[in-house]
């Protein structure tokens, strides 16, 4: 049963998510408002990211994962995305961050 990261180890992974960037948008997952849940699974000593894309057709989730492979490492050993799409990403889901980057590109968000 997956329980709730330490405060330091969830700031940890939301760093190196950062990292990680949606390739059809170029702004990383993170400000995006594509992460719904970290939770670590105790059964398997692993980092559960629960997330979503912009689009479930997307054909890019290989991508993202070895990115989310790099960024992670030397943060923790293991981890698994749980890719979720109920309820599915909108951009509301924007971090004001995200937001900025986004304009900054080129998008009228």
């Amino acid at each position: 049963m997956p329980t709730a990261l330490e405060p330091a180890l969830f700031d940890q992974v939301e760093e190196g998510l950062k990292n990680v960037i949606d390739p059809e948008l170029g702004v990383n997952i993170v400000d995006l408002g594509l992460i719904y849940d970290l939770a670590w699974d105790d059964e398997y000593d692993a980092l559960i990211i629960s997330m979503t894309l912009t689009s479930a057709g997307c054909p890019l989730t290989d991508v993202i994962e070895e990115q989310t492979a790099q960024s992670l490492d030397g943060i923790v050993e293991r981890f698994r995305i749980n890719w979720v799409w109920m309820p599915p990403w909108g951009p509301e889901r924007i971090t004001d961050d995200g937001r900025d980057m986004m304009r900054a590109i080129g998008f009228a968000i």
